[in-house]
């Protein structure tokens, strides 16, 4: 049976944290992962939202959690919560890995920092 357009459970996360962010020295509240290519972006809570920008950059329509004890979609062309399969592993962040994360570069007044 094919998965429904915008999942593909066979692609890897892009990483254990945001890509941009990790790229700019950023830091994240929560991660999402997208569900067709596997890039982990921060939520739309975060600083920077990458997630979202990604969804609008590529058209890629699906994302879900990318942390521990988490598994939902949410499809930004209904903005709609979903079901849906299980993707590959890892289907979230390494556990010792705080929120907000990464450790290090968090600043201390971060809720100052949320949308």
């Amino acid at each position: 049976m094919a998965e429904p357009s915008g999942i593909d459970p066979s692609v890897a996360p892009s990483g254990d944290g945001c890509l941009e962010c990790d790229e700019a020295g950023g830091w994240w509240f929560h991660l999402r992962r997208c569900a067709q290519c596997g890039h982990i972006g921060c939520c739309d809570t975060s600083p920077s939202q990458h997630a979202t920008a990604h969804a609008r950059q590529t058209g890629h329509p699906l994302i879900t959690s990318f942390e521990p004890g988490e598994h939902w979609y949410y499809d930004y062309r209904s903005d709609q919560m979903l079901d849906g399969p299980r993707l590959g592993p890892p289907e979230h962040h390494p556990i010792d890995q705080p929120t907000p994360g990464p450790r290090g570069r968090v600043p201390a007044d971060w809720q100052q920092h949320l949308h």
